[in-house]
């Protein structure tokens, strides 16, 4: 599902819960124009800029890093530190992609914990 479309499901489903989740009404709490979020949804324009996508996942209590990778983006912060290393952070990255998803939460787990 393209990021405009996902952008749409998650918007009406929270609309669906509570009304203030009109595409106005999100619009200019995020900080932008309705009729550009509308163009946005509908796979009309590109996703915006990663400030505003942080504050859409904020809204919509999704989760930013999985909102931002929906916009074709990762968070400035994660850029950062893989410029530092880029060529060690690439070849840890090749190497996660053949873990299953398991194998790769246990991984997350063991660095989040120190283990690692």
């Amino acid at each position: 599902m393209e990021f405009g479309q996902y952008a749409r499901t998650l918007r009406e489903q929270c609309r669906g819960v509570n009304g203030r989740y009109s595409i106005r009404q999100i619009a200019h709490r995020i900080g932008m124009e309705p009729k550009y979020l509308s163009k946005i949804e509908r796979g009309e324009m590109l996703p915006p800029t990663e400030e505003i996508v942080l504050r859409l996942a904020m809204e919509l209590g999704e989760d930013a890093d999985l909102l931002l990778a929906r916009a074709g983006m990762i968070a400035s912060d994660i850029r950062e530190i893989i410029a530092r290393r880029p060529v060690l952070f690439a070849e840890l990255i090749r190497g996660l992609g053949e873990m299953s998803d398991d194998q790769l939460e246990t991984l997350v787990r063991k660095v989040r914990d120190g283990e690692c």
